[in-house]
């Protein structure tokens, strides 16, 4: 990811934007979802295998991520499959 040398400052860079996809959710009813939750999806199943992100790309994903996959990776991360 261009202009990061690590995974940690990206996330302070992105963590507004994960902050806001959260109060996104909350509006829906969805409380049990935190940013911590959204960065480790995004980072462990969108981004695992993508070169060349940009942070725009990243915000992007972040603001579009499907919450129906969000749930199901965590469902999955939380009953150990």
């Amino acid at each position: 990811m261009d202009g990061f040398s690590n995974l940690s400052e990206l996330y302070e860079r992105v963590k507004p934007a994960l902050r806001t996809k959260c109060r996104d959710f909350k509006r829906l009813g969805i409380d049990n979802i935190n940013i911590s939750d959204i960065w480790n999806y995004l980072k462990n199943n969108v981004w695992n295998m993508s070169k060349n992100l940009t942070l725009a790309d990243v915000v992007d994903d972040i603001m579009c991520v499907d919450i129906d996959l969000l749930k199901k990776y965590l469902d999955e991360k939380n009953t150990g499959e």
